[in-house]
Order: structure tokens, then C-alpha cells, then sequence
């Protein structure tokens, strides 16, 4: 499959399970940790150091942007995706989400910081991915996002599977969740050709690793 052709490609075991395993385990303990510190008062559960559950893209679900070893996996794949696609990427960010029964992922484009995207499977029950065949289906009326009506490709990702795929330009949802818990990591780069994306490495940071309130700042 051709990225640049089709927009998208499906990268099989890019981390073995071994790995992928290892990655899930650690962030269901983190989301354990994160509650119970939260319950507990220790700290504030709008602060998303531990992660959060107010992201209003997926309300209530234990996700988190720039978690450490996310980081650290978004360096790692980083020479396998720029092998898959031809590109020279630049890291921008990533955000790790453990989803619950009933959780929707409604269609959408990311911003500019997701031009090259991948969503890595970490383990958890399967639940597939949709991703339209055409550029900017979707489109923004007075800022509000209209979702197309295109039936759009399914995608199952095994443990340690990645999709690759042109996070601004293609539409992308999952339906209904009928599991228990998946696991799943967005690791977002910028294709290093495209004007402007200097601005974007590490999504605005000094360094990869730091929380959200360090964009932009110097």
C-alpha cells in the first residue's frame, strides 16, 4: 500500500506485544493511581500531570496528553514510519486514551500538529477504526465541525499494530464500543517538507515530555 497515493497505511507489529503489554499494564496502573490521588484530594483533577478525564472529546475516559513513555514510544517508531511513508517526520506530540464500554469517537480532521498520525493499538478488547477514502470530507461551519456521511474503511489493529494515515486531511472515527477497555495511543508527527512545521515540533514545547501549559513558552 502507498501512503502518499492512498493517505494511509496499516503497519503490522510496529512494537511487539512483548512491548505493547508491557505499555497497556503500565497506563491501566497509572489510570488506578491517577483516582485514587484524585479521590483521595492529593491532587487537582483538572490538572492533567497524571492524566485527566475531562477531555470533551471522548467525556469521562481516562486519557493523557504527553505521558512520558508515550513520548518515548513516539521517538521510537519515528524511523519506522519514515520508512513506511518516505517522509522525514518531525515529532510533534502524543495522547494515550483507555476507552470504556459505550465510549464514541466521533468523526473528525486534527489540527495542523497531526499532519502525519498514527493510532497504535496497546492491548485491551479489539475495536476498529474508520478512516475516509477522501480528503476533508468533513467541513467547519462558523467553527462547528460537519461530519460527512461516508460509510469510510474499517480498520482492525492487533496488539502492536499501528495505522498510519494523513490526520488533517482524512476524516476518522470509531463507532460504539461494545468492550471493556482499549487501549490506544495517537503519536502525531509533521511531515518535515510542509511549510511550517518547524512551528509545530514538539506542539509548540521545548521538549518532548512536558505537559500541555509548556506550549509556546520559552
Amino acid at each position: 500500500m502507498n501512503f502518499n497515493k492512498n493517505g494511509f497505511i496499516i503497519i503490522k507489529q510496529a512494537i511487539n506485544k512483548e512491548l505493547a503489554n508491557f505499555i497497556y499494564n503500565y497506563f491501566l496502573l497509572k489510570r488506578e493511581v491517577a483516582k485514587a490521588m484524585f479521590d483521595k484530594g492529593y491532587i487537582n483533577p483538572f490538572s492533567d500531570y497524571f492524566g485527566t478525564w475531562s477531555d470533551e472529546q471522548v467525556p469521562n475516559t481516562y486519557s493523557h496528553y504527553s505521558d512520558i513513555v508515550m513520548e518515548t514510544l513516539l521517538e521510537k517508531v519515528k524511523p519506522i514510519m519514515e520508512k513506511q511513508t518516505k517522509l522525514k517526520l518531525i515529532p510533534t506530540y502524543s495522547y494515550a486514551r483507555i476507552y470504556k464500554k459505550g465510549d464514541i469517537f466521533n468523526r473528525h480532521n486534527d489540527r495542523s500538529s497531526c499532519e502525519i498520525s498514527t493510532t497504535l493499538n496497546l492491548g485491551g478488547d479489539p475495536w476498529p477504526i474508520f478512516i475516509s477514502k477522501n480528503e476533508k470530507e468533513g467541513k467547519y461551519i462558523e467553527d462547528k465541525y460537519i461530519p460527512s456521511k461516508e460509510k469510510g474503511i474499517e480498520i482492525n489493529l492487533n496488539q502492536g499494530d499501528m495505522l498510519v494515515y494523513k490526520g488533517n486531511l482524512l476524516e476518522h472515527w470509531r463507532e460504539i464500543f461494545k468492550g471493556k477497555d482499549c487501549g490506544q495511543v495517537f503519536l502525531h508527527y509533521n511531515n518535515s517538507r510542509t511549510e511550517g512545521s518547524e512551528l509545530n515540533i514538539y506542539d509548540g514545547r521545548p521538549h518532548l515530555g512536558l505537559p500541555i501549559f509548556f506550549k509556546n513558552k520559552k
